[in-house]
């Protein structure tokens, strides 16, 4: 396909559509008529040879050709607004056709992102948020590619090309059933922690069955049974709950999630070293974008009020 011959409106209105899966809300968010988005549909089909969109009753459903197509269109873009921001201040009220996107944990995404959405609502209306998994092996050729502005999670190791901000410190902290684990303000014994098999967390596909946990227990000498994996954090305090299970997770999902009929303890004194640091990462290259530089500011306040709400000792 000849670049020169394609039309920069046509590829905003291929994003709008396969945001919206509307013609009509597309045609909304670029300020255009209804008839007008139609037309420009009908010379994408004819550009890359593909209905692209197809009219259902859940709307306009994207084709394979265009699920292949919108991750190169969609950063494309996003590189041509930050370019075209360069040097320019943010307004964050009056931004419009904005949008950030974060790459996250779980653990973010239930801690941390809901203060940031808050926030962003507040503060910048017009700006669109896209949270994305935070998939390790690719997320710094990600920050590089600007694929994505932020990374946020636990134990991330960025190379040093990039630049790493500590927002607060995390803990963890033991979770079971509320029949066997006993008087609630009293700290586990290591003992009585390695005596009963234990649900884990994994958030990548590998079959592991060791965490963080696995790896201090190791320098003791000392190994604990692991006998049930999640792929998901939300899943472990309903995994113990009526169980002889014991699941280590971080203190704030914990008394975030804990259902009823379940217990938080303090880790036995031999593993309370284990505290980790909820960072935030980002690439070189946007420390001279205003919009970027705003977003990691309000990052950072979201944190603060996170920080504000910690559980007392």
């Amino acid at each position: 396909m000849n670049l020169a011959a394609m039309d920069l409106n046509l590829l905003l209105t291929f994003e709008a559509l396969y945001e919206t899966g509307s013609v009509t809300l597309a045609g909304q968010r670029l300020n255009r008529a209804q008839p007008s988005v139609s037309n420009a549909l009908g010379r994408l089909r004819h550009a890359f040879q593909d209905e692209l969109f197809v009219r259902t009753a859940d709307g306009m459903v994207p084709t394979e050709r265009a699920q292949a197509l919108i991750p190169g269109i969609a950063l494309a873009l996003e590189q041509l607004r930050r370019a075209l921001a360069q040097g320019l201040d943010f307004d964050p009220l009056a931004a419009q056709g904005r949008r950030f996107t974060l790459a996250t944990s779980d653990y973010a995404d239930m801690v941390l992102v809901p203060h940031i959405v808050a926030l962003l609502r507040r503060e910048a209306p017009g700006v669109a948020l896209r949270v994305a998994r935070l998939n390790r092996e690719t997320v710094y050729e990600q920050l590089d590619q600007s694929g994505i502005d932020l990374a946020i999670g636990g134990l991330l190791d960025p190379p040093k090309r990039m630049l790493q901000q500590r927002l607060y410190e995390e803990r963890f902290v033991c979770i079971g059933d509320r029949e066997r684990l006993g008087p609630p303000h009293e700290a586990l014994d290591l003992e009585t922690y390695l005596g009963q098999p234990h649900a884990l967390f994994v958030p990548s596909d590998n079959g592991s069955s060791r965490g963080v946990i696995d790896v201090h227990l190791a320098r003791l000498g000392r190994e604990r049974q692991v006998l049930a994996t999640f792929a998901h954090i939300a899943a472990l305090p309903f995994a113990v709950r009526g169980t002889d299970l014991l699941a280590t997770m971080a203190e704030r999902v914990a008394r975030l999630m804990a259902p009823e009929g379940t217990a938080i303890r303090a880790l036995p004194p031999e593993l309370q070293d284990t505290a980790f640091g909820i960072d935030m990462v980002y690439g070189r290259r946007s420390e001279n974008d205003p919009a970027a530089r705003w977003l990691r500011a309000l990052v950072v306040r979201a944190a603060v009020q996170v920080d504000d709400d910690a559980p007392g000792d």
